[in-house]
């Protein structure tokens, strides 16, 4: 087929070829290719050559710092460009200190994320520490490696051997920054439940912790979950030198199912309803997140090899071998949650706020 296109000025005919209609829809078709494959291509060429700084909230040798070294192992293999993905730990506060940083200092293009406990979305929603400089909601929230309930347990030279002997006598245990869950759970169980937990504050690390208590220094800690407790401790769980009194979560841990959840030992409805607040965040779990202001297309790229990563069968030998468990948890659900923990009703949290107020803490020993 021809159309002709006359000039005026010249009055001579010019014939252009139409292409046949299966041509067009080719050319079309590679059009759109080209243009879908133009945002990873740009993205692989801005993380050529590059570092990501992986910051982890707690100090060396804990469940969160091995769980984020092996997912450094593997997670660059699924991000265009292949980066170098560095760790750098930054305990302090109660991991407020890491996420002031990177919500307000570091760099707004992707080349820094973080993995946190998420004990400071609580300490945002509760305004429980002057040095909070961020909006949980405004974190982009990349995935999270699995999700576990966490716990209270005590040592079993101290024969308090359930939430009903904590409230007998005054019970050692150790803590680390205010805003951690290792002070907040004692601190609320103290107010709710009338325990008697007298926290030790002062120690570096949660590992240090462990130490203490088997050494006899202190007697129990809380906020160490399942998992962590699994590839760190499964020989002190296994032999009963670990004592659970409470698990923290909205459902029981099946392989401890007789373990009574925090909002099981609720004394009335309004207190199941605050105690229920504080057993939301668990199905954070280890997340991961970048800065506010990351483009979206790097987000949803981040994201996108978190969930690679996450079937990637080298790492999940490596998460095996490290007894890591790994459920994960997309990104997009884990902004939900935090969205609406920040949401939570103006009454509730002010009766939180009354269960959160320490009354009976001293320093560990020099």
């Amino acid at each position: 087929m021809r159309i002709f296109f006359r000039s005026a000025a010249n009055a001579c005919a010019r014939a252009v070829p139409i292409p046949p209609a299966s041509v067009v829809t080719v050319s079309v078709l590679t059009a759109a290719v080209l243009l879908g494959a133009a945002p990873a291509a740009a993205q692989a060429d801005f993380y050529q050559g590059k570092t990501i700084d992986l910051v982890i909230s707690t100090g060396v040798g804990g469940g969160l710092d091995a769980n984020a070294r092996v997912v450094a192992r593997h997670l660059a293999d699924h991000i265009p460009g292949n980066p170098t993905i560095v760790p750098r730990n930054m305990p302090g506060a109660g991991h407020i200190r890491a996420a002031n940083f990177v919500f307000s200092q570091a760099p707004k293009d992707g080349t820094v994320i973080a993995t946190f406990i998420p004990v400071f979305v609580m300490a945002q929603v509760l305004d429980r520490s002057k040095g909070i400089q961020f909006d949980p909601a405004g974190f982009h929230w990349l995935a999270s490696t699995s999700s576990s309930n966490t716990t209270v347990y005590t040592w079993h030279t101290s024969n308090v051997r359930s939430v009903a002997d904590a409230t007998k006598r005054d019970v050692l245990m150790g803590g680390t920054g205010v805003g951690s869950y290792t002070m907040i759970y004692p601190t609320i169980m103290n107010s709710m439940l009338g325990t008697r937990f007298k926290l030790v504050t002062g120690y570096q690390s949660t590992a240090e912790i462990g130490l203490a208590m088997e050494r006899g220094e202190i007697e129990g800690r809380a906020g160490n979950n399942f998992n962590s407790l699994k590839a760190e401790n499964a020989d002190l769980l296994k032999t009963g030198k670990i004592v659970l009194i409470t698990q923290i979560g909205l459902e029981r841990d099946l392989e401890y199912p007789d373990v009574p959840l925090l909002t099981d030992l609720a004394k009335s409805d309004e207190d199941r309803q605050v105690l229920k607040l504080f057993s939301t965040d668990v199905v954070i779990g280890r997340p991961f997140v970048t800065s506010p202001g990351v483009p979206a297309e790097r987000v949803t790229l981040l994201r996108k090899a978190f969930d690679q990563t996450m079937i990637d069968p080298a790492y999940l030998d490596d998460a095996k071998k490290a007894a890591l468990d790994v459920t994960p948890v997309a990104g997009p659900k884990i902004q939900t949650v935090v969205a609406d923990l920040v949401h939570t009703p103006a009454d509730i949290i002010a009766k939180a706020k009354l269960a959160m107020e320490p009354k009976n803490t001293t320093e560990r020993p020099k």
